[in-house]
């Protein structure tokens, strides 16, 4: 996996294979970096997997070239990410929550049984459509670049795309709203 055309076609011919060696080889470093800077194991693990997604989406592009080991463009990736989350914490800290709100939360989280973690839903979706919402809504890329890094063949068709998933994320969360309110 030296060469970015070997770490392409490990990616695309054992992809559960490669993606665990370099979660192996990676994660412990990522983990170690956000932890130092202020960060638990659970947000060592949400930006790992966003850099590995990211990493993802670019090694098995064409024109990507790996001008570092996998290890170093991955972790370089999780600290722009840590970064990114931590200017995002400062500008919008969490407010302390009086005793009846948290009642009321707890409240409203007992009945439903099973936590409905939007990323879930938007796994269930498949590659694509996973890839397009959270480049838009989580790395806030502009539709030019998601056409251009989807192959779109304009950015209209990005948009109805978007819209397209956006849709089928709502129907499944509704969907699963509805399951457990009928429990």
């Amino acid at each position: 996996m030296e060469t970015s055309a070997s770490l392409r076609h490990a990616l695309l011919t054992d992809r559960e294979r490669t993606l665990t060696l370099i979660y192996q080889r990676t994660f412990p470093m990522v983990r170690h970096y956000v932890q130092q800077h202020g960060g638990a194991a659970t947000d060592a693990k949400d930006v790992f997997h966003d850099a590995l997604v990211i990493f993802y989406e670019k090694a098995v592009d064409e024109s990507f070239v790996l001008s570092a080991s996998v290890s170093t463009y991955l972790v370089g990736i999780g600290r722009n990410l840590w970064r990114r989350e931590l200017s995002r914490r400062q500008r919008l800290p969490l407010t302390g929550l009086t005793d009846e709100h948290a009642q009321l939360e707890a409240e409203e989280a007992e009945p439903v049984g099973e936590t409905l973690a939007v990323l879930d839903y938007v796994a269930r979706l498949g590659e694509r459509c996973q890839s397009v919402l959270l480049a838009f809504y989580y790395f806030r890329q502009p539709l030019e670049q998601i056409a251009s890094t989807h192959h779109y063949q304009s950015v209209r068709s990005a948009t109805v795309q978007k819209f397209k998933c956006l849709e089928r994320l709502r129907k499944s969360v509704r969907a699963a709203l509805a399951a457990a309110v009928t429990v």
